[in-house]
């Protein structure tokens, strides 16, 4: 499983200036869950040599495929990239964006192509199924 998570990262950073087509749920929610986790590692490195040094080189490193998998995100529920600039509304915007994060994809293609798969598409629904099966 973690394997998985980790190839849809370097999946996700591959495509990290592609900002057209679609990006599905468990492509964008498993990759940000990868780069917190890479993220903590790092801040724990900057805590223990007492510089804030490669956290924030990750976090800079992270904006543009962080950018383009959210746009991608958003293709795949049929909006724009453009939504994305809700977030500068004060509060309500982040929350607006992120129900639109969560919200189920268009099954059909849509106007930003076929619905896309991930290395990690269909993870959770085989979990639960090999759990149910236990």
């Amino acid at each position: 499983m973690i394997q998985r998570i980790f190839d849809n990262f370097l999946f996700v950073l591959k495509k990290s200036i592609q900002f057209d087509g679609r990006a599905d749920r468990s492509e964008y929610w498993w990759f940000f869950a990868a780069a917190a986790a890479i993220s903590a590692v790092f801040y724990v490195v900057d805590a223990a040599i007492g510089i804030p040094f490669f956290g924030t080189v990750f976090l800079l490193a992270m904006l543009i495929p962080s950018l383009s998998v959210t746009i991608r995100r958003l293709h795949d529920s049929d909006r724009s990239g453009w939504w994305l600039l809700i977030c500068l509304v004060p509060i309500l915007g982040v929350f607006a964006v992120l129900a639109m994060m969560v919200v189920p994809g268009s099954v059909q293609a849509n106007r930003f192509g076929q619905q896309s798969k991930s290395p990690v598409s269909g993870m959770v629904s085989n979990l639960s199924q090999s759990t149910a099966s236990q």
